[in-house]
């Protein structure tokens, strides 16, 4: 059966989707951090809508996944000293917890990283990139050190450590599921390609090399299924350039060149248009047409804007706007037809979390703890500040009108009671 998810009216789906899982990975089943008008929380804080507070362990900025009554995510233990520290050897850890009440389901240890593992960047985990859930299974992803399938109690499926790479930073870029194949980007310090495994048995279907030459090769996103005149596409940012590639057979069906690298924000696709984020070191916000062939990099960009662009956290449509927050915290609304500045307003703080929309309200959420809520129009006004402790990286999920947030040390159920 084919699920298709509409996205700002272009459709936008997976043949494998399991349509119970509430949240099923990074931005959400609509994969662009959207949720439809509902009501939901937009104050709290540590005596405020806390409906329960769990804490976890280990280090990962991997966001929540939810299914059913479960909630999903992956952390990194080192091994020698048993905390949190980033050098060293690790444990990367599967944990589920109840989403009723917090309380630990199990905790699973899939990989163990080797004593030699190559270092990260200090904002990062060894464990960042979000689960995907799919059908009763789970693909649980650590970039160059590997990607295991589960089913929901954690048994192990298959594992595929076949892809290692060497690594700048770490991982981030979050895998996706579409017409039973699983899509990574590889984007190392000394390889960079894209990569289909087969779903069922994790085994390499194709690859394909970004097919350029550049000196910071590395990169972290996670690509997006789209459906152009009846055929799909697989969005693939990274250093330099985007890919457009069949899924059947990883051959490139467009590409736009650029000059950026680390590139993290997830693409959308919105209103017939695919929107990349070029990375650092000044990052801009392209729009990309996405019916063209071949090298379009002078025919298919709609337009380009460069203000306020994020490196780390992706951007969200909101109506006529896209919405989104630089790491810096400059909020910014960018017409989606023009290119044009509709606003922006410096928020404060540092940002690496995705804003969220319900409707026309944005939620932000700063490295800090601190969550703003902002009413997005020609003119946005800030609806309410909330904060809880300890840092946060990850971006939220979406249960039930509740939100579930992953702090430093521990997950927050959010809810009005």
């Amino acid at each position: 059966m084919t699920l298709a998810v509409t996205l700002g009216g272009c459709s936008v789906g997976n043949t494998t989707r399991n349509v119970a899982a509430d949240w099923p990975e990074f931005r959400g089943p609509n994969q662009n951090g959207t949720i439809p008008a509902a009501k939901a929380p937009a104050e709290w804080s540590e005596e405020k809508n806390i409906v329960w507070y769990t804490p976890t362990q280990g280090l990962g900025w991997s966001s929540p996944v939810v299914v059913g009554d479960r909630i999903f995510i992956t952390s990194a233990r080192n091994t020698d000293s048993g905390d949190a520290a980033l050098a060293g050897p690790q444990a990367l850890h599967l944990e589920c917890y109840s989403a009723k009440t917090g309380k630990p389901i199990f905790d699973r240890m899939l990989i163990e990283q080797p004593k030699d593992a190559p270092s990260i960047h200090k904002k990062n985990s060894h464990a960042s990139p979000t689960v995907l859930a799919s059908d009763g299974r789970l693909f649980v992803h650590f970039g160059h050190q590997g990607t295991v399938c589960t089913d929901l109690e954690g048994k192990i499926l298959w594992r595929n450590l076949d892809h290692s790479y060497s690594p700048v930073h770490g991982n981030g870029g979050s895998p996706i599921l579409f017409d039973k194949k699983l899509f990574l980007t590889c984007d190392g310090g000394d390889t960079a390609y894209t990569l289909a495994l087969d779903a069922a048995t994790g085994k390499e279907v194709w690859r394909t090399p970004r097919g350029i030459t550049t000196d910071r090769p590395f990169s972290f996103c996670t690509p997006q299924a789209i459906q152009v005149n009846g055929k799909w596409q697989i969005v693939s940012p990274g250093s330099d350039i985007v890919q457009s590639l069949d899924p059947e057979t990883g051959n490139v069906i467009w590409s736009v060149s650029y000059e950026g690298f680390s590139v993290i924000p997830r693409p959308i696709f919105y209103r017939g248009l695919v929107f990349v984020c070029t990375g650092y070191m000044t990052p801009k916000l392209l729009a990309i047409d996405p019916t063209g062939t071949g090298d379009v990099t002078d025919t298919n960009v709609r337009w380009t804007y460069g203000t306020g662009v994020p490196n780390t956290p992706s951007i969200v449509p909101v109506g006529d706007q896209i919405v989104m927050v630089s790491d810096g915290g400059v909020a910014s609304g960018v017409s989606v037809e023009t290119g044009k500045k509709v606003w922006q307003k410096r928020l404060g703080g540092n940002y690496s979390a995705s804003p969220i929309a319900i409707g026309k309200q944005v939620y932000f959420q700063s490295e800090a703890g601190d969550a703003i809520v902002m009413e997005i129009g020609d003119e946005p006004k800030e609806v309410s500040r909330g904060t809880l402790p300890g840092r946060v990286f990850a971006s939220y999920a979406w249960l039930d009108g509740d939100w579930i947030i992953r702090a430093e040390n521990g997950l927050y159920r959010i809810g009005e009671r």
